[in-house]
């Protein structure tokens, strides 16, 4: 285990670097010392601990939510603005950190982590900005001494469950609208990647949000989530996982009718016509399905393209996959840096060896990489088909299977054959086939013509088993506020 005494990571700021929990303004220890190990994905090294928290002390993190609340509430939307502006400030101010923080724990590429620090903190300005504009209404009256006013206001104490794949962006994408409509929020970060998590609480202390307005805390999700789900004061849970996970969710928070918003699984398809620049089609393919090492929930998950231009778009491809770098992520020029678990790995290894069992064929990659530990070969298959894993299942990972079709009523049966329907992706030209395909696909998202769709100013959320509610845009922040209606009588007294 590294030693934090002499800062191991090498950041600019080693005070980033934190091993506790934030409750309720404290920084502390799981009240039994139990700690988590925390371990680099490229090296199998282990990092440093987390504490493993329970019940009692996500508790008193929330207590200290309640608390806390009528304070922040009670200030204007542009005096939190300012406090909000400040964090999102002191975010760039320290990408370098944060990036290499978020690397070593993860795995992603450092070009990719800070791109997620700048995406980050890019929810944070925009939610500052929006909590000025929750305007509410006025309604023509319905009896002449009546009048009748709508306003907004904050829901009350929030709590949110993040993945480890985007350990930044995630929980900003829910704390910034939650802080900004004037709510607390306690935060539970994936076990595997505490540490992004802590960072950016360090920096929101900085930025004078008050103790108990954001908490994190680390440890047993049955014990921590159980609580989350079951404590009276919690008006809100957010979560972004697996669609499995976020049902049981659901179903705890329906006993004291908690507000929830779900950012579930997904099983993207990325369709390629034959009227589409194969060049940029391939470009957009490399975007959606092997950033982050295939660990997104946006991913396309499934490469249909037209049977007119199959073999030429797959060579282009390969081409392009064969020259992905992998490596760990903070050496110069990778691409692609390794899987977070063996299980990840593992996972991409059923899948190819079901597709191969049914008749696809590997064109690229589909071994373990010589660098060990978890990285895995940038692959490509094809002859993929809807009664293989991959056409049903989410892979996660740097796999892409091919689907041939021929034509857009084939194509779009095919797309929607999934309870998931977070994103799609479709490249063309025929402005009347995109309108109609793009319409005619069951997903919250649609990407024309490019593979990176995720930005503050749209709203991001999936139909179907991929969720519920949105996130970022103008429509993000509604998840966090309670509309209430005044019937004011006796105006003609």
């Amino acid at each position: 285990m590294l030693d934090k005494t002499t800062n191991p990571l090498n950041l600019k700021d080693p005070d980033l670097l934190r091993m506790q929990g934030l409750v309720g303004g404290k920084w502390c220890d799981a009240d039994s010392g139990a700690t988590l190990e925390v371990t680099n994905p490229a090296t199998g090294e282990v990092i440093g601990t987390a504490p493993k928290m329970g019940q009692a002390e996500t508790r008193r993190a929330i207590e200290a939510a309640k608390k806390a609340m009528p304070g922040w509430a009670g200030k204007t939307a542009k005096e939190r603005a300012v406090i909000l502006r400040k964090w999102h400030d002191l975010m760039l101010e320290n990408t370098d950190d944060l990036a290499r923080i978020m690397t070593i724990e993860m795995g992603k590429p450092l070009a990719e982590a800070k791109g997620e620090v700048a995406y980050g903190a890019s929810f944070i300005e925009w939610f500052a900005e929006e909590g000025k504009r929750l305007y509410g209404d006025t309604i023509p009256e319905h009896q002449s001494d009546k009048r009748i006013v709508v306003i907004k206001q904050p829901i009350g104490v929030t709590v949110a469950i993040t993945p480890w794949n985007f350990p930044i962006a995630m929980i900003t994408r829910k704390a910034a609208p939650a802080l900004a409509a004037g709510c607390p929020m306690v935060i539970k970060p994936a076990e595997l990647t505490p540490y992004s998590a802590f960072a950016i609480a360090v920096l929101a202390e900085r930025a004078g949000i008050p103790a108990g307005i954001l908490s994190v805390v680390t440890g047993e999700s049955s014990e921590i989530g159980g609580e989350m789900t079951s404590n009276p004061i919690v008006a809100k849970l957010t979560f972004t996982g697996s669609t499995r996970v976020g049902k049981l969710l659901m179903e705890k928070c329906a006993a004291t009718v908690k507000k929830t918003s779900m950012e579930l699984g997904g099983n993207a398809p990325f369709i390629v016509f034959d009227d589409a620049n194969l060049d940029e089609a391939v470009e957009a393919a490399i975007a959606s399905k092997y950033r982050n090492s295939g660990q997104t929930c946006v991913c396309a998950n499934r490469l249909y393209v037209q049977d007119g231009i199959h073999d030429a778009f797959v060579e282009k491809l390969a081409a392009r996959v064969k020259s992905l770098k992998v490596g760990n992520g903070l050496d110069d020029g990778v691409m692609q840096g390794p899987l977070i678990t063996e299980a990840a790995v593992e996972k991409v290894e059923a899948h190819i060896k079901d597709a191969v069992q049914k008749g696809a064929k590997v064109i690229v990659g589909g071994e373990r990489h010589k660098l060990g530990h978890s990285f895995f070969e940038p692959t490509l298959l094809t002859g993929a088909t809807q009664d293989m894993i991959v056409a049903r299942e989410e892979t996660f990972g740097p796999m892409a299977p091919v689907f041939k079709f021929k034509d857009e009523a084939e194509v779009i049966q095919m797309a929607n054959d999934t309870e998931f329907g977070l994103a799609a992706y479709l490249c063309a030209r025929d402005i009347g086939r995109i309108w109609r395909v793009g319409e005619a696909l069951e997903y919250g998202i649609v990407g024309i013509n490019t593979g990176i769709i995720s930005t503050e100013v749209a709203p991001f959320g999936g139909v179907k088993q991929s969720g519920i509610g949105r996130e970022g845009s103008k429509y993000g922040i509604d998840d966090y506020l309670e509309i209430k209606y005044m019937c004011i009588g006796g105006i003609n007294s």
